[in-house]
């Protein structure tokens, strides 16, 4: 079976992240994983400086986020990201976050992605290559 593309970045809980209670705001959470998507989109094939030069990007277009358990500060948390599934114009990503010191899983996520031609804001195609690349990751059409 073809390998799913998968990053693993780390990320040590800083007082910028906390809230007035002391843990993770949620948005922090959400910048945590943008920077595993970020490095992940690098390994499918798109780079910050290809981007910024062609203008397409990677837009996310549907989030699903479960807060399990909170961070603190100076929690070194573990962020896995991978590639989900494939469709025509979209893919999804899914993430756990987790804490190193004990494994305690505190967010999963999942996001959907379409590529966008900017400035137009046009939807495009995903790469063609990515069918067959990821064949083992094509979403699976039911009927309704």
């Amino acid at each position: 079976m073809p390998e799913t593309p998968y990053l693993e970045t780390r990320e040590e809980v800083m007082f910028f992240d906390t809230d007035c209670g002391g843990v993770v705001h949620n948005l922090a959470y959400l910048r945590m994983i943008e920077t595993n998507r970020t490095r992940l989109a690098a390994l499918l094939g798109m780079k910050l400086r290809d981007m910024a030069l062609t203008q397409l990007f990677p837009v996310v277009i549907r989030t699903e986020i479960d807060y399990r358990k909170p961070a603190v500060l100076g929690d070194e948390l573990v962020i896995e990201g991978k590639l989900e599934s494939v469709e025509r114009v979209r893919f999804w990503c899914s993430f756990v976050m987790k804490r190193v010191v004990d494994n305690t899983v505190l967010i999963t996520c999942r996001q959907a992605l379409a590529l966008v031609q900017m400035p137009q804001g046009k939807p495009q195609r995903l790469p063609e290559d990515w069918a067959e690349r990821f064949a083992h990751l094509a979403a699976v059409k039911t009927k309704p």
